[in-house]
């Protein structure tokens, strides 16, 4: 069996170094060339555990062989030519594991078959520290637990979600669910919110938590997402004890003012991948994520203001290759909430 995992950056390059040790045909796929080398020379090595791995790494154009199975971990900003490229590399009985942030398999249809998709949300942390080096930030043994979930499409039980599951447990413990989209949607509750106002406002989790103003903004943003994706045709699943159906509506505003800081407070030093993005003047996935809402708003007719607004800063700040000025940004969700 031929594995390919197509982006191996911070995550993939961890999912490379894992599968490598059970399986001699895993290509790690990525188009920075130094990091391409510093794998095929020196091996991956994964900060935390302490592994060094041999590996195979290689470029896209590079590739010269077909794979069973790829895994997709490429931003979503990237999709059109990645997919054309996927599409030329899978074998014809070949499945494609979903693994980007957001909800992006109703758009990858559009280029690969539903019959040949499995979705996939990575549930581990990971930063990427250099060439042939990758930092695992989630707890080893909450990573070995519980890594991954996986799901068919359609939500059923096959033999080859399965033998994925089997694969996949090699890298950390993997999931079957029954409703990965209500997981994804779940997760782009909290990275639209969190991610969304970290890069719109230039702050960790803990920054928008504490401010008054942002934390207030917050709660609309997830109201948004989740009066959205219930009209979408989405059932929220519960993840750990946030349960996303508690904020269909603005009801109840001041518990939930007390309760959200609770229930992110583990993330408070986080800063999101789109500010850092922002910082390196590389283009975001804002359109995939609070974009993803308010296009579905527009399609249901559903207002989305603070989803806009959180679009309309970060992509202004990436247009610029700026980041957001964090009092700047608080004035125009302060007057928003005002409006």
């Amino acid at each position: 069996m031929k594995i390919g995992i197509y982006g191996a950056g911070s995550l993939g390059t961890i999912m490379g170094a894992y599968l490598s040790q059970q399986y001699e045909d895993v290509d790690l796929i990525d188009t920075n060339r130094a990091h391409i080398e510093a794998l095929n020379t020196t091996g991956a090595h994964v900060i935390g555990p302490d592994l060094t791995q041999a590996v195979q790494a290689m470029h896209p154009d590079d590739i010269t062989e077909m794979y069973d199975i790829v895994l997709l971990l490429t931003k979503q900003v990237y999709n059109e030519p990645v997919l054309a490229k996927v599409r030329t590399i899978l074998k014809e009985d070949g499945i494609l594991v979903s693994l980007q942030n957001g909800v992006p398999e109703e758009f990858i249809q559009q280029q690969i078959p539903r019959e040949r998709i499995i979705a996939g949300s990575v549930e581990f942390g990971a930063t990427y520290v250099g060439p042939g080096e990758s930092r695992l930030t989630s707890d080893y043994e909450h990573f070995k637990t519980y890594a991954m979930q996986i799901g068919e499409l359609d939500g059923k039980k096959t033999d080859r979600i399965v033998q994925l599951k089997g694969i996949l447990d090699h890298i950390g413990g993997t999931e079957i669910s029954d409703n990965l989209s209500g997981t994804k949607w779940s997760k782009l509750v909290i990275n639209s919110t969190f991610s969304g106002l970290s890069a719109a406002c230039n702050g960790t989790y803990g920054d928008v938590l504490d401010h008054p103003v942002l934390l207030r903004a917050a709660i609309h943003t997830m109201q948004e997402v989740v009066e959205v994706g219930h009209t979408h045709g989405i059932t929220f699943a519960r993840m750990s004890t946030f349960e996303p159906a508690a904020y269909a509506t603005l009801d109840d505003i001041d518990e939930k003012l007390s309760t959200v800081p609770r229930l992110m407070h583990g993330s408070r030093d986080l800063e999101a991948s789109m500010l850092q993005d922002l910082q390196k003047g590389q283009p975001t996935e804002i359109r995939f994520i609070n974009g993803i809402v308010t296009m579905y708003g527009n399609t249901y007719d559903i207002k989305t203001p603070f989803n806009s607004l959180i679009q309309e800063i970060v992509e202004e700040a990436q247009a610029a290759k700026t980041v957001p000025d964090f009092e700047t940004s608080v004035a125009r969700f302060a007057a928003l909430l005002n409006a």
